[in-house]
């Protein structure tokens, strides 16, 4: 059986423990000034190995630079009519922005892979990586993201348009380009089911398939989600070589995960599904994992002690979620990702098995 890569797929259808902490941003005023770029509020960013060790091992995906084009000017149905469109299963991306709702469908995205949206007047990128079942939204500022052809760990590899700054989806770093060693501001996203989201959130936007593009927005080039098949088997390997490999779980089974300044740590989707809540201790403090029925998605919060495995109350969002004991909770920005993906780029994960 020859060889399966992603250009077949697309053809046939149409340092963590003691990792370097990105910061900011590492230029200077004149510098960002001059080439508007969003970065990072916080403290900074784990990054687990050299930004030169991730720019020797990107690859080619098959398609060259935009090769698979964005979505530049989305085009969003009502509610209503998603309906003739979507099955309750299918999957999509959730966005709450500035009170605006927005659903992303998967079997658009999986195609287009990024969306420069403004939900709520905020420009933002909507980045979806298929090979690696990644969703992750980004601040943009004056530019747009594009798609640059390249792979790392099987990661999209988005490039800024303005600057020609090249950053992997799931580091949120870039590696190469004027602005490198710069982290992108994330805004929450949410991976669940049109069914669950259009429940929760009656009044969404969802965008379209009127995209300007060609393409059969009506099935999944790489398998299927609902049932599970192709690409998206847990057990099935991944298409192009990681960085590193890790077999504490079946490569791409979903892991809910999020990063610190300082360290990682990732949880069994179906076992946070199915404990409700799960605790683990980091090097420096404790994490709390918490799944929302509604959406089945889940939250993790960075929490200075030890905590009783019954301090969470009830909660449907991050900000909504109530704690029985005085707790100085902080969100994290959580992402669901294939095990194998995100063991590559954080390779001393603390994991709740």
């Amino acid at each position: 059986m020859p060889e399966i890569t992603r250009r077949i797929f697309l053809e046939n259808t149409a340092v963590a423990a003691g990792g370097l902490v990105v910061p900011g941003g590492i230029l200077s005023a004149s510098e960002k000034t001059a080439t508007p770029f969003p970065t990072v509020r916080d403290e900074g960013r784990l990054v687990s190995t050299s930004l030169e060790a991730y720019r020797e091992a990107k690859l080619s995906g098959g398609p060259g630079k935009d090769g698979i084009p964005s979505i530049d000017k989305p085009d969003f149905w009502t509610a209503e009519e998603a309906q003739d469109y979507l099955e309750d299963g299918d999957k999509v991306i959730g966005l709450i922005e500035n009170g605006h709702a927005r659903a992303y469908p998967q079997r658009i995205l999986v195609w287009h892979e990024i969306v420069n949206d403004a939900p709520g007047q905020v420009p933002l990128a909507i980045t979806y990586c298929p090979l690696t079942g990644t969703s992750l939204a980004f601040e943009r500022g004056e530019t747009t993201f594009g798609v640059s052809g390249r792979l790392v760990n099987s990661n999209l590899i988005m490039y800024d348009r303005q600057s020609d700054t090249w950053i992997p989806q799931i580091l949120g770093v870039a590696t190469e380009g004027p602005h490198a060693g710069v982290a992108l501001v994330e805004r929450p996203l949410v991976w669940t089911t049109w069914g669950r989201w259009r429940k929760r959130h009656p009044g969404t936007q969802v965008l379209s398939t009127r995209t300007g593009f060609a393409r059969n927005y009506t099935r999944d080039p790489y398998g299927s989600y609902t049932p599970l098949e192709g690409y998206y088997r847990p057990e099935a390997s991944p298409i192009f070589p990681l960085m590193q490999e890790d077999e504490r779980f079946p490569p791409k089974s979903i892991v809910l995960g999020a990063r610190t300044a300082t360290e990682a740590v990732a949880f069994s989707k179906e076992r946070l599904r199915e404990a409700g809540q799960l605790v683990l201790e980091g090097r420096e403090t404790t994490f709390v994992a918490v799944h929302d029925e509604g959406l089945d998605t889940g939250y993790i919060f960075e929490v200075p002690r030890p905590l009783k495995e019954s301090a969470v109350v009830e909660g449907t969002g991050p900000g909504n979620v109530r704690w029985s004991e005085d707790l100085d909770a902080r969100a994290l920005n959580a992402f669901e990702a294939m095990w194998f993906a995100w063991a590559a780029f954080y390779p001393d994960s603390h994991v709740h098995e």
